[in-house]
């Protein structure tokens, strides 16, 4: 049997055991997302650090843009962009314009360059406490935030008095109103929120906020609440991908024993210690414990997709993404797979602690599962060929 014939026939089944039964006939099953969709000056302006950067990621989508934009700063702001994406990076802050943008992803900071000024100058009453309190929280992202605050404001001040708004307008026409209704109407039928609650055993509120930006390729970015940042023009397939993905992180507390204990495992396996270290740092994940984070949450949305019809196999996946780097992600979404997840649900905390009490993790377990899915043998589950990346 064919793969892709055995995923859609399972599917069949999956949807016939785990979603609620049929309504009766002339009623409406209850769909408990609620979809919020709109645009944000400001987090586009943050996303268009990227290109002005110069780094070749974001140069692949926005390389024009950058080029006709970037003369109208100083040489002195250009220069400075591209030091503060190096220097976050080397210093664990993260890439530049997606953790900014969880940084001022609460009480409408933004809106625009000029709310994202005003929430810069007063950071410590209209930034610190949200941030403090949301799971994202890190003493040293806070200290590397606010001993670059002067310049990133210097950044964007730069940035609208060389009419950023104006630029974005003329990129955007009336498009981006536009799409904004018609992603609504397309998302309306899917429900996002069951799923993840079934499969996370976690509650989350109904309603899923997605801010369409222009300039924010190649990422579909998770801020605080219930928000997630993608780019206007990705169809309705992806929109619900990201989705599925963004809103379970962190899919457990990392600080918790469940995590620990995995992390623990990982750590002592040559493979995963290798992945960590020297995949390309472009895709990000450069820790241990962010790739954890990361790879259990592809496992999970892997599944939510397949239930609502938006997914894509596997091993395509995972094969086509970040250089193939994903281990992690294949072996937990084959484990999950085997002990009928999709189905059974429950708190995913304390399935990863049981896995890693019952050796599951462990390479000598942990590696054909994956292998399996990946469709790779065993023993040659990372890097990638050259020729095959």
């Amino acid at each position: 049997m064919q793969r892709r014939s055995f995923l859609s026939s399972a599917l069949i089944a999956l949807l016939a055991s785990i979603l609620p039964a049929g309504p009766a006939i002339g009623q409406a099953r209850v769909n408990r997302t609620r979809w919020k969709v709109r645009s944000s000056q400001g987090f586009d302006a943050i996303a268009f650090l990227g290109p002005l950067s110069g780094t070749q990621l974001y140069l692949d989508y926005y390389a024009q843009d950058a080029a006709a934009f970037a003369p109208r700063l100083p040489a002195a702001v250009r220069s400075d962009i591209a030091d503060l994406w190096a220097d976050a990076g080397k210093t664990g802050f993260g890439l530049l314009g997606p953790s900014l943008s969880v940084l001022f992803s609460a009480n409408g900071n933004d809106a625009t360059i000029d709310s994202l000024l005003t929430a810069l100058g007063a950071r410590t009453t209209m930034i610190l406490p949200t941030y403090k309190a949301s799971p994202y929280w890190a003493d040293s992202d806070w200290a590397w935030f606010d001993a670059a605050a002067l310049r990133l404001e210097a950044i964007f001040s730069a940035m609208r008095a060389a009419d950023f708004a104006g630029f974005r307008q003329e990129r955007t026409g009336a498009g981006l109103d536009a799409r904004i209704a018609e992603v609504a109407r397309a998302l309306a039928g899917f429900d996002v929120i069951t799923l993840q609650e079934r499969l996370s055993g976690r509650t989350f509120d109904p309603t899923i906020e997605i801010v369409l930006l222009h300039f924010c390729k190649p990422h579909g970015i998770k801020v605080q609440g219930q928000m997630f940042l993608q780019a206007a023009d990705y169809d309705t397939a992806t929109t619900v991908r990201i989705a599925a993905h963004e809103m379970l992180h962190p899919p457990v507390p990392m600080d918790g024993a469940a995590a620990k204990a995995a992390l623990a495992i990982f750590a002592r396996d040559p493979l995963i210690a290798t992945i960590v270290r020297d995949h390309d740092p472009r895709w990000g994940y450069t820790t241990l414990e962010g790739m954890l984070n990361e790879d259990l949450v592809q496992a999970l949305d892997q599944l939510i997709s397949e239930v609502l019809g938006v997914g894509r196999n596997p091993a395509d996946r995972w094969h086509q993404s970040d250089d193939g780097m994903h281990v992690l992600a294949a072996g937990f979404y084959g484990l999950l797979r085997q002990d009928r997840w999709i189905g059974k649900g429950g708190s995913i905390e304390a399935w990863l602690a049981d896995a890693a009490a019952r050796g599951r993790l462990a390479p000598a377990a942990f590696h054909p599962v994956a292998a399996r899915v990946l469709e790779r043998p065993v023993d040659a589950l990372w890097p990638l060929p050259a020729d095959k990346r």
